[in-house]
């Protein structure tokens, strides 16, 4: 591996995702899910309070804003949202698909994309959130924060009832072996849902807190954690090697 090669020197970017298995629902199911995810993370800041409608052409976007209570909207998004290969008929298993954004541009933007309602055994359900760039992005530097991307974490546990979910970096993600890329993996912020087991005593500086009584949150460091930071990676191999060994992060 080359230096240039190396994802620690290029600009960190950071994302959270929730991600799990097979569940059949219908577009009013994954409608109420998002509705309750939108309404959870509009507190957490105002970068993520305001939605918009899926357009086209990304400067029409703000046109459209998309309320969390216009559940007809959030509907037809997801039955609109079919998988199918172009003049072929719908593959009901796999769910629909929906992307929609916040009104921000080019590096000060989030995004969510979400697959729900998939009960295919070999592609799983997901929710991702994408975070506007450090040191390109006005709002980065404070949503890219524990406390907001807990919140963020905590909000998809909630709403979407995933497996698990995690926030944290593509670089540090890149780090994973290749064999554990599909995950789970262990980032920043994790969640595990109780179904997974039970999160074992984890060193300091980890937090760990419970979501409702549906799973358990663990927090790596209160600063933000980056691949740069030699610290912040041998805390989160040795934070692996313990949720390996209590069995909450073989594949499932």
């Amino acid at each position: 591996m080359t230096a240039t090669d190396r994802p620690w020197t290029r600009i960190e970017t950071y994302y959270a995702g929730a991600y799990w298995g097979a569940r059949r629902e219908v577009p009013e199911d994954c409608g109420r899910r998002i509705a309750k995810l939108l309404e959870l993370l509009a507190p957490c800041d105002p970068f993520l309070a305001h939605w918009y409608k899926p357009t086209r052409s990304l400067k029409d976007e703000r046109k459209f804003p998309l309320l969390p209570s216009d559940m007809p909207t959030l509907t037809e998004m997801f039955r609109r949202g079919v998988n199918r290969e172009k003049g072929k008929p719908v593959i009901e298993q796999l769910g629909f698909s929906v992307t929609f954004g916040n009104g921000g541009g080019d590096y000060d933007r989030s995004a969510l994309k979400i697959l729900c309602g998939c009960y295919s055994e070999v592609v799983p359900n997901c929710c991702v959130l994408s975070l506007p760039t450090l040191g390109r992005s006005p709002n980065a530097e404070r949503v890219i924060s524990a406390p907001v991307l807990t919140h963020a974490v905590r909000s998809m546990a909630v709403a979407m009832e995933p497996d698990w979910a995690v926030a944290g970096s593509d670089s540090h993600r890149a780090l994973e072996p290749e064999d554990t890329r599909a995950g789970p993996w262990v980032g920043w912020v994790t969640y595990f849902s109780k179904q997974r087991g039970t999160v074992p005593p984890l060193p300091a500086p980890v937090r760990i807190e419970p979501v409702e009584d549906q799973g358990t949150l663990i927090i790596l460091t209160p600063e933000r954690f980056t691949v740069a930071n030699p610290e912040h990676l041998a805390l989160a191999r040795r934070v692996r090697e313990l949720l390996a060994r209590a069995g909450l992060i073989q594949p499932r």
